[in-house]
């Protein structure tokens, strides 16, 4: 057994106010009308947003969108339940309308998302915005080095949403001051590792990254004389220089004086609400509807299975543990294992459609702190701008490598993406952010992907099966540290007595999970949830199952919680004649 470290894909819905209500009659003719005016009133809320999502805004009547990182402040959550509790109000307009079997779904992955983002609004201070891996302090520098330019506005949008970072920032330290204030304020060593994260990101400012890429792009772009190029770079770099820079400085200078208010330096039960507050973000983070207990016996009982299958398979088979720990694959680079990848997953799922994909490396800066590899969403309207970052040391020869591709690309997240898109879905659905469908399907694909690497059946099935026993572990350390209250003794003696013992390995597991509640269980509860669905799915259709039509019917469905998709299932499952 080893140690992995997870994958995740970019979410590039920072914090914004949420649907704004509109008010319509409740007949089906207007649902549409409804949810695309929602659609619009969002994703035009911030520039970041706006971007990432639409190439061309004005395809949707979005011309005068405000170019802002948007407001993050206590106040504007506030103000955001409020409007999410009017969509909410609105949308129930619409119950018992003569809706579609499409528009029904929406409906009901619409009200699901609403109500679970109410749940977690009621717990405002306790939502820590500042994560190791998941933070807006990780993440959006990644979004900044992956704006792309299409026109020149793209370009002064660029530089004046870089304008703002320092405002943006100045906003997130208030917060924090009223998280200390309230009590909430995170534990010493997690507001440490923030702080160093910030100076790491500043250490090098002539040469960095946001320097170089921005170079890189004006370089690409069609249309700009020589002299709009060097003003444009040395905008750029005083930009930086002048307010984001100085934004990473400041936020590092803000949670230093703050270090030492964190009250709780355990998982959040040990505050007032916290349990409470993990409960809400288990189900937004999962999408599964059992209760925490329920889901820590799930993880149990898969564990339990895995581990005796694994056994039975060393049993039956010498030397298959030894044949998996020294199993290696050719040298290849991220393009070639990609096409291998998608190659070899044909007889398992529907075929991908034709689409255009890039792989970089993740700056060195960043390396220590973001995801080792992950998957930025393409547009909406250009299925085509589909983006993988992943870690230059990485052993190309090693298994991890391939299953962390399969994991972000084939049959992973951008084969994910794309799938629903064509499923022509409405646009309002890409905007609902469901991680345990989307981070269980990656893990539930990654497992497959071990038949995919060319080894021997029994030695691709034993390393999944236990791939799956050490998800299950840090899931269980998830609910034992933040529902049970473990503290770093107790999950120390959890791993020592599945025979891990690595002194530091395990403080860091114990710190990064307090640091980031719920993070491995939408991997690894997602995952089980796709089990599920799969055992129900070959229960109801019987000799008429086959894995590719499966996986058609829940890609088609969409991102979802689990009981909409096991709902809507049998609608969505294809028809054999």
């Amino acid at each position: 057994m080893h140690f992995p470290s997870l994958k995740k894909s970019i979410a590039v819905l920072l914090p914004v106010c949420l649907l704004t209500a509109c008010a319509y009659p409740g007949s089906s003719q207007d649902f549409d009308t409804f949810t695309d005016e929602l659609f619009i009133s969002d994703v035009s809320q911030n520039a970041i947003n706006l971007h990432f999502t639409l190439n061309n805004p004005e395809n949707y009547g979005i011309t005068d969108a405000p170019v802002t990182l948007g407001e993050i402040s206590r106040e504007a959550l506030l103000q955001s339940a409020a409007e999410t509790e009017n969509t909410l109000s609105a949308l129930k307009k619409y119950k018992g309308s003569k809706l579609s079997r499409e528009q029904q779904l929406t409906y009901d992955v619409l009200s699901d998302y609403l109500q679970s983002s109410l749940e977690l609004s009621s717990y405002t201070l306790y939502e820590e915005i500042l994560k190791p891996s998941t933070g807006i302090q990780a993440q959006l520098p990644i979004l900044y080095e992956e704006y792309q330019f299409h026109t020149k506005k793209d370009i002064e949008n660029y530089l004046t949403l870089l304008e703002q970072t320092d405002n943006y920032y100045s906003q997130i330290a208030k917060l924090e001051q009223q998280r200390a204030k309230a009590g909430l304020f995170m534990s010493d060593y997690a507001c440490n590792t923030i702080i160093s994260q910030c100076k790491d990101f500043i250490a090098d400012t002539q040469n960095h990254y946001l320097i170089t890429s921005f170079n890189k792009k004006i370089d690409n772009f069609q249309g700009l004389s020589q002299q709009e190029q060097t003003d444009y770079k040395q905008r750029n770099q005083t930009v930086l220089e002048e307010h984001v820079f100085p934004a990473y400085s400041k936020l590092a200078s803000a949670l230093g004086k703050l270090c030492g208010f964190g009250k709780n330096d355990k998982g959040l039960c040990y505050f007032e609400e916290g349990r409470n507050y993990y409960e809400a973000l288990v189900y937004y983070n999962t999408g599964y509807s059992h209760s925490v207990e329920e889901i820590s016996n799930d993880i149990k009982t898969q564990r339990s299975l895995d581990l005796l299958e694994a056994a039975n398979l060393c049993s039956v088979y010498d030397g298959l543990w030894d044949t998996c720990q020294n199993a290696v694959l050719s040298p290849s680079d991220a393009m070639s294992t990609l096409g291998t990848l998608r190659e070899r997953m044909v007889s398992d799922f529907p075929a991908a459609p034709e689409t255009n994909y890039s792989v970089s490396y993740i700056d060195e800066c960043m390396e220590e702190y973001v995801a080792p590899a992950f998957y930025i969403t393409a547009p909406i309207d250009d299925p085509n701008q589909n983006a993988i970052y992943i870690n230059a040391s990485t052993d190309t020869t090693s298994l991890r490598y391939f299953t962390t591709l399969a994991h972000e690309g084939f049959p992973g997240h951008l084969y994910q993406t794309v799938m629903s898109y064509q499923a022509g879905l409405p646009e309002l659905r890409f905007l609902l952010n469901y991680p345990g469908y989307v981070e269980g399907w990656a893990t539930y694909v990654e497992m497959i992907s071990y038949e995919y690497a060319g080894l021997e059946t029994n030695a691709a099935k034993l390393l999944a099966l236990n791939q799956s026993a050490i998800l299950s572990l840090y899931a269980s350390t998830d609910i034992g540290i933040h529902y049970e209250g473990w503290d770093y003794p107790e999950t120390k003696a959890f791993w020592e007595s599945y025979g891990i013992s690595n002194e530091k390995a395990l403080r860091e597991i114990y710190e990064l999970i307090v640091e980031e509640p719920a993070h491995y269980l939408k991997y690894y509860v997602g995952y089980l949830g796709f089990l599920r669905l799969k055992q129900t799915a070959q229960e109801t259709f019987g000799d008429n199952y086959c894995d590719a039509a499966f996986h058609q019917a829940v890609l088609s469905i969409g991102p979802a919680p689990f009981s909409v998709v096991e709902k809507y299932l049998p609608d969505y499952y294809p028809k054999t004649t």
